[in-house]
This record gives structure tokens, sequence and C-alpha cells, in this order.
């Protein structure tokens, strides 16, 4: 608790020394709370009378001398509340007025899982109009509550979910071509994509025991996420059409759709550090080796 309450602006001392107020269950003096919250002697007083300032706690004078009472805890989370809900609000109203054209545009990594859905979850926090939200269900679980935040607050939201849900959020559709498992064996991966306002986007690839991704702001990433979910919507939505017309044949024998579901590679660090993905061996030019070869007439078939 005594962190938490740190996170809404009061000090450690100041932390330490309201929960033991609140733990008291009366009026105590400055040294039974310093014994209470291990908030040093020398300076208890002067913590208490900061908390007396800031309205969390009263002095209640004694024939024993003078005690002090916190601010019930409902009446303080409710006061601190208003209090960043004003400030919150003077911020989005004055902050946009100092803001200047962007001149570098973000892109950073993120590594962690944890790193990859809070930023994820900020992005979709961010978003006033619409927004896409691609991955599989585990992941979008952990994004729902700020995607439903965003729906109620008049957000368009479409989400393509790698698997069943069975409870869907926004205009929902399942991916089923290719099925769930044989799209995390083609990538490596599972993918977790979140765009607000086509105007920022986390891209993410996750397994078992490794994150990849990034958070951007350059409009032509976002673009790229961007489209990359309309098209897997839009795919879904011909697939539903023409069902009963031999798409599920089509896409299953069709040579080219065969050959762009052919394994990806995973990627692995060059030398320098660059990211890169494993696929046919090349030379130095990125000619692929295994393609080289004269053909009938004896010329190279890589020229």
């Amino acid at each position: 608790m005594t962190e938490e309450l740190q996170r809404l602006g009061l000090s450690g001392y100041e932390a330490k020394a309201y929960v033991a107020l609140v733990s008291a269950g009366e009026a105590v003096n400055g040294y039974e709370v310093a014994k209470r919250s291990g908030v040093p002697r020398s300076t208890v007083y002067e913590t208490l009378g900061k908390l007396v300032g800031r309205g969390a706690a009263f002095e209640v004078r004694a024939a024993d001398g003078t005690g002090y009472v916190p601010l019930p805890p409902a009446t303080l989370l409710e006061r601190m509340r208003r209090d960043f809900d004003r400030t919150l609000g003077i911020l989005q109203n004055e902050i946009p007025r100092l803001t200047a054209p962007p001149q570098v545009r973000l892109v950073h990594s993120l590594t962690e899982r944890r790193m990859l859905l809070e930023r994820a979850e900020d992005v979709a926090a961010a978003a006033r109009s619409e927004l896409y939200v691609l991955g599989w269900p585990e992941d979008v679980e952990a994004l729902k509550p700020t995607i439903r935040r965003a729906e109620e607050h008049g957000v368009d939201v479409a989400t393509v979910v790698f698997g069943a849900d069975d409870d869907p959020v926004g205009w929902h559709t399942e991916h089923r071509y290719s099925a769930p498992s044989a799209v995390e064996d083609n990538l490596g991966r599972r993918m977790l994509i979140v765009v607000a306002d086509r105007d920022q986007a986390v891209i993410g690839g996750l397994t078992a025991d490794r994150t990849w991704g990034l958070y951007t702001d350059d409009p032509a990433a976002v673009l790229l996420a961007h489209l990359y979910v309309r098209h897997d919507i839009a795919i879904h939505r011909v697939a539903d059409r023409f069902a009963e017309h031999g798409f599920d044949e089509f896409w299953v024998d069709d040579p080219a759709l065969r050959r762009l579901r052919e394994p990806v590679g995973e990627p692995v660090r060059a030398v320098d550090g660059a990211p890169r993905s494993v696929g046919p061996e090349t030379d130095d030019q990125g000619v692929d080796i295994e393609d080289l070869g004269d053909d009938e007439d004896g010329r190279s078939r890589a020229g």
C-alpha cells in the first residue's frame, strides 16, 4: 500500500505514517507512529505535519498531548481521484497548445512480453477514433479491459484473433486462413499488432521464451501495420463470401498461395548486431546460393 500511495503523490515517509494511522484505529502520538511505521523519530513530527497540511490527517489535542488521526481512506482516495482528474483535464487542454510538429519519429525496441503488452496497452488507451488489434487469444485477453474502455468511449474497434475467443470485443474476426497453429509454425512466433488512429503502433512477435517488438509513430511503419490488419479482415470477408464457390480448395491448392505460406525463418542477429532472417544461404550480394546453377544454355539462373 505504501508503494501505491507514493504513486499517488505521497512521500515514502508520508505513506508509511498514513498507513500506521489507519491501522491504529485511534488517535496516536508521534512516538507511536514512528514505532508502528518505521519513520525515524527525528522526522516523524515533520512527516505528520505534512500529512496534516495535505488534509490527509488531523491533530487531536488531549490532556496527555497531541495525537493524530487519519482522514478516512475512502475520503482520501476520492479526493486524490478528483485532484488527479482535474490535473489530467488541465494537461489534456494545455499540452497540445505547446506541441510542435514532430521533427523526429520514434522507433524503439521491446524485448520482453511485459514491455510489449504495456506499450500495446498505451497505444490502445490513446485511440480516439479507431483501433485495430491483431493477436493470439492469450495476448489479446491481457489488453481487453483497455480495448473495451476505448469502445465505450466511441472508438471504432476491430480485432483479429488467431483462435477461438469466447468473449470477443469490437468488430471481431476469428483468423481461420490459415489455422493459428500453422501461422505460428510458419512465422516461428505469435504476432501482436495494435494500431491507434493510424498514428502509432506496436508490432511484436512472441515465443515461449523470447519477444521481439517495437513501438513506432513513424507513418510508414504505422501504415504497413494498419494495412496488414485490414488485409487479414478483408481476406476473411472474401473467404466467407465465396465459401460455397470453392474458396477452401483454392486456398489449399493454389501454387502461389502455397508458396506464400512457406516458413519465413527465425530472426537472428548478424555480426554487426542488426536483425536478419534465417533462410536459404546467400552470398555477399544476397543471391540465393542454392538457386545458383546453369540452365540449358549454360547461363547462370541467378543472372
